[in-house]
């Protein structure tokens, strides 16, 4: 089945970016106050962890799926 090759790719894929990286950050705006016609904004960086185990789980999963044979 192709669904499977594909989900395990991606499981691959996304397993080596996880344990090469170790997370990601992402920008999210704030307002803090509005005053009248005067906004403050304030841009918070926030980083989410991703856990190594998680990675490591995520491509040995992905490896399995690409190695496994389904029979119809």
């Amino acid at each position: 089945m192709q669904g499977n090759k594909l989900l395990g790719a991606i499981f691959l894929i996304l397993g080596i970016l996880a344990m090469s990286y170790g997370g990601f950050t992402y920008t999210r705006d704030k307002e803090r106050a509005r005053v009248g016609p005067v906004r403050i904004e304030v841009e918070d960086k926030d980083r989410v962890n991703i856990p190594l185990w998680l990675g490591v789980a995520s491509a040995v999963g992905g490896a399995v799926l690409l190695a496994t044979r389904v029979k119809d």
